[in-house]
This record gives C-alpha cells, sequence and structure tokens, in this order.
C-alpha cells in the first residue's frame, strides 16, 4: 500500500469513527436535529447531549488516542525496541502516580493546571527513571526489566493512597480513574488538555528523520549529523506533555501504544519517521473504536475503555513475547 493511500484511509477511517462516535450510544442520537438545535434551540435535551457529553467524550478520545499512538511510535522507533510504548517504560504509570497524589489531597481545587503539569512531571520523571536504571547502551530485556521495577514502584505508591483513602467514595473514584475512562468528561477538559497535547506533538515534529537515521545504530546516526542524546530527551520531554496531558484527563489506558505502531509498521516499509503520522491516526482510530464499543456493550455497569483495551493489548502482547521467543530459537 502506498503511504499516501495508507494515510488518507486512515483519515478517512477516524472521521468514520469519528462521525460514528457522536450518533452512536445506548440511546442514538439524532445528529442533524441535535446540530440543528445547537444553533436554534440549544437548550433542547439534543442539544445538551451532543455539546455536553458526545462532543467532549469524542474529541478527548480522537486526542488521547492520537498521542498514544504517535508516543508509542516514537518511543519504539527512538529505542529500536518493538515492545516499547509510554505505559511500559513507566511514562504513563508515572503520570498516573502524580495525578493520584493531586487527587488524593485534593490540590487540583487550587489550580486547573495542578493535574496537568503534575502528570507532565511525573511522567518525565519515572521515564528519565526507567533510562538512568537501564543504562546507556541497555539491552530489550533490561530496559523492559526497568520499566517493570518503575511500573510496580509507582502501583505499589497508588496502592497505599488508595489504601489511606479517607472514604470509600474518594477509594472507588481513584480506582475507577485508574481504570481509564472518558465519560463525564467536558469540553473545560478538553480544552485544559489541548495546549499542553500539542506542544508535545510540535516537539515531535522533524523526527522523523532523526529515528530513521538511528536504525544505523547510535554511531553512525552520529556521523550522519544526528545527535542521539538530544534527539533521546526531545522525545521524553514531548512525552512527558503529551502522555501526562492525557493520562491527567483520561487516566490509565493502555497498549494503544503497543498495539497500533504494530499492525502499521509493515505498512510503512518498517520506517520509524514514516510511521508516526500514521501511528497517530491508528491510535485515533482505535480508541475512538473502542469507546463506541463500551457504549454498546450490554453491561448493567459501563465498561471503561481502558479495560477494554486491555483485553485486547494483552492478548496482543502476549502473541508477541511468544513470536520474539521462536525468533530466538
Amino acid at each position: 500500500m502506498k503511504y499516501r493511500t495508507l494515510l488518507m484511509s486512515l483519515s478517512l477511517l477516524v472521521f468514520g469513527l469519528f462521525c460514528l462516535s457522536l450518533v452512536v450510544g445506548r440511546d442514538p442520537l439524532p445528529i442533524w436535529q441535535a446540530a440543528n438545535e445547537v444553533f436554534t434551540d440549544h437548550s433542547s435535551v439534543f442539544a445538551i447531549i451532543l455539546t455536553e457529553i458526545r462532543l467532549p467524550r469524542t474529541l478527548i478520545a480522537l486526542l488521547a488516542g492520537a498521542t498514544l499512538g504517535l508516543g508509542g511510535a516514537a518511543m519504539q522507533g527512538l529505542l529500536r525496541n518493538p515492545l516499547a510504548s509510554p505505559d511500559l517504560i513507566g511514562s504513563s504509570s508515572g503520570a498516573a502516580l502524580c495525578a493520584v497524589i493531586v487527587l488524593y489531597f485534593g490540590w487540583q481545587n487550587v489550580s486547573l493546571q495542578m493535574l496537568p503539569l503534575s502528570a507532565m512531571l511525573g511522567s518525565l520523571v519515572a521515564t528519565a527513571l526507567v533510562f538512568a536504571l537501564a543504562g546507556r547502551d541497555a539491552s530489550i530485556t533490561t530496559l523492559i526489566l526497568a520499566g517493570v521495577a518503575v511500573n510496580a514502584l509507582a502501583t505499589s505508591a497508588m496502592s497505599l493512597l488508595l489504601n489511606l483513602a479517607p472514604s470509600p467514595y474518594a477509594m472507588r473514584e481513584l480506582v475507577l480513574w485508574t481504570m481509564g475512562d472518558i465519560t463525564d468528561r467536558s469540553m473545560d477538559d478538553f480544552w485544559l488538555m489541548l495546549p499542553f497535547t500539542l506542544i508535545g506533538w510540535a516537539l515531535m515534529l522533524g523526527v522523523g528523520k532523526q529515528l530513521n537515521a538511528l536504525t544505523l545504530g547510535e554511531e553512525t546516526a552520529a556521523s550522519l549529523g544526528v545527535n542521539p542524546s538530544w534527539i533521546r530527551w526531545r522525545i521524553f520531554i514531548a512525552i512527558a506533555f503529551a502522555v501526562g496531558a492525557t493520562v491527567a484527563t483520561t487516566g490509565m489506558i493502555g497498549f494503544i501504544g503497543l498495539v497500533v505502531p504494530h499492525l502499521l509498521r509493515p505498512l510503512v516499509n518498517y520506517e520509524p519517521g514514516r510511521l508516526l503520522p500514521a501511528a497517530a491516526l491508528g491510535g485515533a482510530a482505535m480508541l475512538l473504536a473502542a469507546d463506541i464499543g463500551v457504549r454498546l456493550i450490554p453491561t448493567d455497569a459501563a465498561i471503561k475503555v481502558g479495560v477494554l483495551t486491555a483485553l485486547v493489548g494483552a492478548p496482543f502482547f502476549l502473541y508477541l513475547i511468544l513470536r520474539n521467543r521462536k525468533e530466538h530459537l
């Protein structure tokens, strides 16, 4: 498949899922009537459902999915490691821990920016800690072990906070948040998430060619004018902004950054630079589809979208491990 055709196909898929997300639910929304009433009778039930419930949820799914797909592709290209992703090397868990701390102590009431800023700081610190533990020339196994260690540390700290929650209601809210969810989000959440996410995306502009050069090895890339240390920290900071803002808004939604780049990599001839925009579109499509899915699954209690992506992603991760094991036999 030609690269332009792939991007066009993914764009059309995202657009179709975006429109479908506005319509589909336990009770389908007559979209044209709702859109008309937004301008003529903005206090009508359909107009309120569209602008206060469906539109924020869909926009956040679009932005968060694109961020997770892009972050996974960037991490895999940087590390030349097909098992790397923001949630596997500590970025997501670090962001989640700092966000839970803010929620636990109620510091989000001090400033609206406190939650995303703390999540971004946690993401950056956790990622830096993983690479400090693993070392500069770490193997895939060492890197994954370091990521598992940091994830375990962050998870245990979150468990401690949950155990010390002042009330069962507070504990339930923290637990549900860590599952990953985009229900009950408003346009205020979207507008707060947007600038930090765009900063992260902007930092990733132009890194495609440098990631392509890194596939030849750091020494060869350096001879071509690439500074491996600079590109590493540029991507770390970019992911801290984008993934931190995403986790602060949606909670922990895993495996998109792992699954999507793997599915699309063969279609871009295994070029890390070309994979970045394709993975962003693919991530947006996957999260939009997952969010539509949780609305349609007939359960009494709504399934969290992070639970559904984990149910899809965990078996895929096991498949990757088994495939890599066979390749090294």
